[in-house]
């Protein structure tokens, strides 16, 4: 008699054990299955916080801004008037708009440029760990932790064209003092300085990091086959720091681009608009203003501006970066 007859009836102690054992295997079943679901779901509600966090404050604001810039709205009134895309048409009818967006890219590119570059020629120099150098990197270092409103008080002093010390200076060697804030064709230079002097320490301090973890011996075997300082900085040293490079590259991008303090204590956006940027345009239409649809199609610029330099760079330049 075949064996499934005799489990199916129940006559022998295989089909018993069956029997017996069949609970236990369905509530382990069960068991597996709620462990696999909580394993499924555990990195979820780990990054919930986070990702709460992030639709609150940038994905919500993101399209609450793109919402807003379709309307005519003063902030007060409880009405808002849809205009559809009339701020956006006005905006690029609006010739001073277009000196601001340029007054954003020359000062983000020249800070960028210098900053990083001063920072790399400062890291090179600085390079060796010796007490010396490590005072220096200090005192470099030390403007990064002072805050924009005290570093603007300061420079606004030292800048001033009566009483400044910079004026001063140029006068003991017989050079007229300049309106450092207040002539257009000088401030946003000015103010260009002022972010580099900011920001070359942080810059350096980083590349110092990178550079002293290149390995020695490559430098060694540079030396053997005779390969001169150009040659060893070309291909070894700028490779290697790539990714260091890279990053204060797009931190610095991101960051002046959205600067503000500087221009609002120190200038104001002016004189004749020559300092003046999208953010602080934004914020005056926004809050001075109250042109909040006006506000709000700056920002979405802002937004569009930002999203194609960070395409563009990633896909242009990622893979010349060197990661080892």
């Amino acid at each position: 008699m075949p064996l499934a007859n005799k489990a199916a009836r129940g006559g022998d102690g295989i089909g018993e054990a069956s029997l017996a054992t069949k609970p236990t295997l369905v509530v382990s079943a069960g068991r597996r299955r709620a462990a696999s679901f909580l394993a499924l779901i555990k990195p979820y509600v780990v990054i919930a916080p986070a990702l709460i966090v992030l639709v609150v404050f940038w994905i919500y604001p993101i399209f609450d801004m793109a919402y807003l810039s379709l309307f005519k709205w003063d902030l007060i009134s409880p009405e808002m008037v849809w205009v559809g895309l009339e701020n956006f048409q006005n905006l690029f009818a609006d010739a001073q708009f277009w000196q601001t967006l340029a007054n954003t890219l020359a000062y983000t590119f020249f800070v960028v440029l210098i900053g990083v570059g001063m920072g790399l020629v400062t890291a090179i120099y600085l390079r060796k760990n010796t007490k010396t150098n490590g005072f220096l990197q200090a005192v470099v270092f030390s403007p990064y932790v002072v805050s924009l409103a005290s570093v603007s008080l300061l420079w606004m002093w030292i800048m001033n064209k009566d009483y400044g010390p910079l004026n001063s200076i140029l006068a003991a060697f017989g050079i007229s003092g300049v309106d450092w804030l207040g002539d257009p064709n000088v401030a946003l230079p000015a103010l260009i300085a002022i972010s580099v002097w900011k920001t070359v320490g942080y810059d350096s301090l980083i590349l110092v990091s990178a550079l002293r973890g290149i390995p020695h011996h490559l430098y060694e075997a540079a030396r053997l086959d005779h390969a001169d300082g150009w040659t060893t900085f070309r291909k070894i040293t700028l490779p290697l720091i790539s990714p260091t490079l890279f990053f204060l590259v797009v931190v610095d991008v991101i960051a002046s681009l959205k600067v503000f303090e500087t221009i609002q204590i120190m200038t104001l956006g002016g004189p004749q608009n020559a300092t003046n940027t999208l953010v602080f345009s934004l914020y005056q239409y926004g809050f001075q203003f109250n042109k909040v649809g006006y506000a709000a199609a700056i920002g979405m610029v802002l937004l569009v501006l930002i999203g194609i330099f960070a395409v563009a760079y990633f896909k242009l330049l990622a893979n010349r970066v060197h990661y080892r």
